[in-house]
Formats: structure tokens, sequence, C-alpha cells
């Protein structure tokens, strides 16, 4: 096998690696904006639960939020 042969085989693969992965980032996206995430509401328990920590470690504070990140 020439080296001109090696070089175009291995473009050749580059060149489908590329894409077949652009190709599925495409595909992600479209799912994503199709079927986007529900938002979710924070456990009560877990509300009680961080309130209760808040108001033994810092007494006196008032819980104003909860963010989840």
């Amino acid at each position: 096998m020439e080296a001109t042969h090696l070089v175009a085989a291995c473009f050749v693969a580059l060149v489908s690696v590329f894409t077949l992965l652009g190709s599925l980032a495409v595909i992600f996206e479209l799912i994503t904006v199709l079927f986007p995430a529900r938002r979710r509401r924070i456990d009560p328990v877990l509300i009680g639960a961080v309130s209760t920590t808040v108001a033994t470690v810092y007494p006196g504070a008032k819980l104003t939020r909860i963010e989840e990140e």
C-alpha cells in the first residue's frame, strides 16, 4: 500500500467520524428541543429539612427562597 493510499484512508475515516458526530449532535439538539425537561417542584419534605437546618445553624434566620441547582 502506498503512502498516499494510507493518507487518503485516514482522511476518509476522519471525515466520516466528524460527519457521524455532527449528525448525532444535531439529532440530540432536536430531541431536546422537541421534548424539553419538565421543571420539577421542590419536595415539601426537603423544604422542611432545609429550613430546620438553617434555623438550627443560624438561630433567628429567616429562609426566604430555596433554589435547586
